[in-house]
């Protein structure tokens, strides 16, 4: 049996994470939004604060669901952010922004159609 490495996935993908940030092939980013065609440096606000405005671009492309890095540990988003999301067909899946990272790699390897909000490590 031959084994084939498989094909990277199209589209951003996080490819290292240390002190700076996330690192891509656009550069490094302390916190970042992803779709499956972009990568964007974000200012995001305090988790507590998260409103539909702020994941705007994610949500205009129309993901299956978006991951949620929320820094060194997971942390619940905004149950109103929840609610509003879930309105629109989109799910939510909140993760410490490692994990969301890797996932995120794992995810569009199987071609799925996600965005991610990945907030800064401490």
């Amino acid at each position: 049996m031959r084994l084939e490495r498989t094909r990277d996935p199209a589209g951003p993908i996080v490819k290292g994470i240390g002190p700076a940030g996330f690192r891509t092939d656009d550069g490094t980013f302390p916190a970042l939004l992803m779709t499956v065609d972009s990568v964007a440096t974000w200012s995001p606000p305090l988790l507590a604060d998260l409103v539909p405005d702020d994941l705007a671009p994610l949500v205009a492309a129309a993901p299956e669901f978006i991951l949620l890095g929320t820094g060194n540990d997971l942390s619940r988003p905004p149950r109103a952010l929840v609610a509003w999301l879930e309105e629109r067909g989109i799910g939510i899946e909140p993760m410490d922004s490692r994990a969301a990272a890797r996932a995120w790699g794992v995810l569009r390897n199987e071609g799925r159609q996600i965005a991610a909000a990945l907030y800064p490590l401490a």
